[in-house]
């Protein structure tokens, strides 16, 4: 089952053709830290951006190996684009940016990102 997904002002909206994940991945990195995210990872395939390509600002940081999408309006980071290790495409989803999941209800793995 499908879920949906915006920034803040509703400019930028998204859809995941997978089902809603069950945990969430919360990183203690400077930039996740700071901004508190849950990212679930998913095969960029299942990722589909409905509107607001044209309000996404790219963020590139440490190693300039992942992207990340925020709302030039809002701020809002709604996901990340990059490539894991082996060459799979992989999109992060904010999931403070789906109104549909129960973030309490995640299993949090915590991710010491702050070592890499």
């Amino acid at each position: 089952m499908a879920f949906e997904g915006s920034c803040h002002c509703g400019a930028v909206t998204f859809r995941v053709d997978a089902d809603p994940p069950v945990g969430a991945m919360s990183c203690n990195c400077s930039h996740c830290r700071r901004k508190g995210f849950l990212l679930a990872f998913l095969p960029a395939e299942t990722f589909i951006l409905l509107t607001g390509a044209d309000r996404l600002t790219s963020y590139l940081f440490n190693k300039h190996v992942i992207r990340h999408q925020f709302c030039s309006i809002c701020g809002c980071e709604t996901h990340a684009e990059g490539v894991v290790p082996g060459g799979v495409r992989t999109t992060a989803v904010n999931l403070r940016c789906v109104p549909s999941i129960d973030l309490d209800a995640l299993a949090i793995e915590k991710v010491d990102g702050a070592r890499f």
